[in-house]
């Protein structure tokens, strides 16, 4: 009985023994188990570069935006069948969605889902409009037709406009991306500016904004071959294309030696911004020509046959030749004194700028908004559009300036400058030109 109860007793302790290390196993087991999927990886999130401070996350878990996960437009139109087209003219919102395939009902809630988005009158013929369609299928998978999805349409060669046409109806804007870049333009005319400035490798779009800073200063129908310009501008491109020049820094015009800079510098007050080495104005009190012409059909004359009557009778003005339709630019500051039709120039603007100079601008097709007697007019403000209205045989503008109330030679017209820079800008100013020249110059010699 002894050695059967001491059996029975070695057993129960050996069990108990047995069990504690089978206890001890399962625990370690599961110590490692947690440092492997667990503590590792949660001490390499917070180690590695870019992760710092981010908290494990369960691998079932969506994280992401779904908003951020879509392409661009908003929606993936890889899976839908394309197709382009243009605003027709006359055609209102809601006849282009009918068109595309979209039901007069839910072009109706979709132009009402723009609201503040966008507005459906602005939407402009020629634009361009793409048609997201899918071929809804039945549920035995036959067709049963194009189901329009989505439209987008081009407001311009940046900006988009998307419309969602089906439940639940959204619009809203998508840009694409644009970037500014500084540039330096070396340009030296051997034929025209257009073609040079393109033999140079920039872009012609640089050509408005030069010579709006030298338009009192360079006349740019008379560029003879060995002029030239250099050019510190910036430049918004998109997809790799020219969108707009926005800023000229620093430029320089170059003729037989003689320099005659453009330094941009804001004094803050809303005036000029251009100005000369010395702290003079570029900007002068009469522009050169109130418009961008094609040619000088008709000079100052006292003794000219006139094509219509056949009369030879005084010419006091210069004729501009120009499209229908070209803007048309007061020379200067002052006020509208008439606006009206005169039998012989037709639809007429005439301006008194002082108490000196008084210009007319005759055969406009139509006026510049807000035009009519009494109105205040800046520099550059347009005032009209070249037409052929009066006594005229073709497109142009009849151009005259009055002189103390004399008729003088528009072209021989001495215009002195605007006020020079303030004196305690000048140091800034001489700094800024030492500057850019100095940049100028290197850039040239890469």
């Amino acid at each position: 009985m002894f050695f059967a109860g001491a059996k029975l007793a070695n057993f129960i302790r050996l069990t108990v023994a047995l069990r504690v290390v089978f206890l001890k196993f399962v625990v370690m087991q599961r110590i490692i188990l947690y440092n492997l999927f667990v503590f590792l990886p949660l001490t390499y999130a917070l180690l590695l570069p870019g992760c710092k401070g981010k908290a494990p996350v369960d691998e079932g878990e969506v994280v992401e935006d779904v908003k951020d996960t879509l392409p661009p437009l908003g929606f993936w139109p890889d899976s839908l069948d394309l197709s382009e087209d243009v605003v027709r003219n006359g055609e209102t919102f809601t006849g282009l969605m009918n068109r595309l395939g979209l039901s007069m009902s839910d072009a109706l809630r979709v132009a009402q889902a723009c609201d503040t988005v966008f507005d459906v009158r602005k939407m402009r013929a020629g634009n361009k409009v793409q048609a997201y369609c899918q071929f809804d299928t039945s549920g035995t998978g036959s067709s049963i037709g194009p189901s329009l999805k989505y439209v987008v349409y081009e407001s311009n060669k940046i900006d988009r406009v998307i419309f969602r046409t089906t439940e639940p109806f959204e619009v809203w804007r998508w840009s694409k991306p644009v970037e500014s870049t500084r540039e330096y333009a070396d340009v030296t005319i051997r034929t025209s500016l257009w073609n040079d400035m393109l033999a140079a490798g920039r872009s012609p779009q640089l050509i408005v904004p030069l010579s709006d800073i030298y338009a009192w200063s360079v006349d740019f129908f008379g560029l003879q071959p060995g002029d030239r310009f250099r050019v510190l501008y910036e430049q918004r491109t998109c997809d790799d294309e020219i969108i707009a020049v926005d800023t000229i820094y620093y430029a320089e015009f170059i003729r037989d030696g003689k320099l005659i800079p453009a330094i941009m510098f804001d004094q803050g007050d809303g005036g000029n911004l251009y100005w000369n080495e010395k702290g003079e104005s570029l900007r002068k009190e009469f522009l050169k020509a109130p418009l961008k012409f094609t040619r000088i059909s008709s000079g100052f004359s006292y003794n000219r046959k006139h094509p219509v009557t056949g009369r030879v009778r005084p010419h006091t003005a210069v004729d501009y030749a120009a499209p229908v339709g070209t803007p048309v630019m007061t020379i200067g500051d002052g006020t509208v004194i008439s606006a009206g039709w005169t039998n012989s120039g037709g639809n007429t603007v005439k301006v008194r700028h002082n108490s000196v100079y008084t210009t007319s601008y005759m055969h406009l097709s139509r006026y510049g908004s807000g035009i009519r007697s009494g109105a205040r007019v800046r520099q550059g403000d347009v005032i009209g559009y070249v037409g052929s209205t009066g006594m005229s045989t073709g497109p142009h503008l009849d151009f005259r300036v009055w002189k103390n109330g004399s008729p003088v030679n528009p072209l021989k017209l001495d215009s002195p400058p605007s006020e020079p820079i303030r004196p305690e800008n000048m140091p800034a100013l001489d700094s800024t030109f030492r500057h850019y020249r100095q940049l100028i110059d290197t850039l040239s010699v890469r």
